[in-house]
């Protein structure tokens, strides 16, 4: 009798076995001249050369859309093993505007028209500007791109950056070792990739820094390949620091920087590295500008209400 073994790497067998074995009871039921037996991360299956060989290529089909969505389901299961291609079973997972499937089948989708233009420019263009007030969706949107982009391995890892302007990037007086320090400016990044990315996947990503979380300093002398680069609150990096950051780009990356030119908390008379890279930039083809506004906003319906406010004040104190 051929046996045949599949070891599950980067999937909780619990989440992908099902409560109470019930997905692997629908395996033996669709595949009843195999015995297949799951122990730990291990499946094991015994039986017909032919027919082990058509297990494995399903089998490593569900694995592949467990990856993707990070959910499994009867319904997914019996679509994959009665398809004839993938066509079919992934035509109405992958209808509409759903950019990743986040943690317990979360559909992650651009909600707005400005934010399905940044998706569309980073498909046309490798750098892309994504330009607007708070709450307008311009980091979780380019989060969510990078995500998948690594989940069909169009890249092979994320790098996401920001500059700890805030503390004037000399961290030295606050507490912790350099992560504990940095973590406070990093957190609305650690937040977007926990909405998309199951928690034990996610530490590992970041283990061997599949994920990178890293403040501007860090970028210097890098060179960024096969990678979807972030740069969140641009607004925030000098002329130099926004010069070093571009000039990063290596082969086969995509370089999406995010930024509020509304909100810089820079000293005075020290000049925006995102305003001044909007001004050169405008007219060089591959470079994609797209700019959100207060329609954009997502999250509570007050903060519309606060950024009209604020227009309002920061228009009269121009005269």
């Amino acid at each position: 009798m051929n046996e045949l073994i599949i070891e599950l790497t980067d999937i909780s067998p619990q989440d992908f076995f099902g409560q109470q074995n019930e997905n692997i009871e629908l395996l033996k039921k669709y595949f009843p001249k195999l015995k297949i037996v799951a122990r730990g991360n291990k499946i094991k299956a015994y039986g017909d050369e032919e027919l082990l060989e058509e297990f494995d290529r399903r089998f490593d089909e569900i694995t592949g859309q467990f990856a993707k969505y990070n959910k499994l389901d009867e319904n997914m299961i019996e679509r994959i093993l009665t398809s004839t291609s993938q066509e079919e079973y992934t035509s109405s997972q992958s209808s509409g505007d759903v950019l990743v499937h986040g943690v317990n089948g979360r559909l992650i989708k651009a909600q707005t028209a400005n934010q399905r233009k940044v998706v569309d420019a980073c498909k046309k263009d490798d750098m892309v500007f994504a330009i607007g007030p708070a709450g307008t969706g311009k980091t979780y949107t380019g989060v969510a791109l990078a995500v998948k982009a690594l989940k069909e391995k169009q890249v092979r890892r994320i790098i996401l950056t920001r500059p700890a302007v805030e503390a004037g990037e000399n961290l030295g007086f606050l507490p912790g070792d350099l992560k504990e320090k940095l973590d406070p400016y990093m957190q609305p990044l650690y937040d977007a990739l926990r909405d998309m990315i199951p928690a034990e996947k996610l530490a590992k990503y970041l283990e061997d820094g599949t994920i990178q979380i890293a403040p501007m300093a860090f970028m210097r002398g890098r060179t960024l390949d096969n990678a979807f680069v972030i740069l969140d609150e641009a607004q925030n990096t000098t002329h130099a620091q926004m010069k070093m950051f571009l000039t990063r780009m290596g082969k086969n990356a995509k370089f999406l920087l995010t930024g509020d030119p509304g909100q810089i908390d820079l000293p005075r008379r020290v000049i925006s590295g995102l305003k001044e890279a909007l001004l050169i930039l405008k007219d060089v083809d591959g470079i994609s500008i797209i700019y959100l506004d207060d329609k954009d906003v997502i999250r509570h319906r007050l903060v519309k209400k606060v950024i009209d406010a604020y227009k309002n004040i920061e228009h009269q104190n121009q005269f």
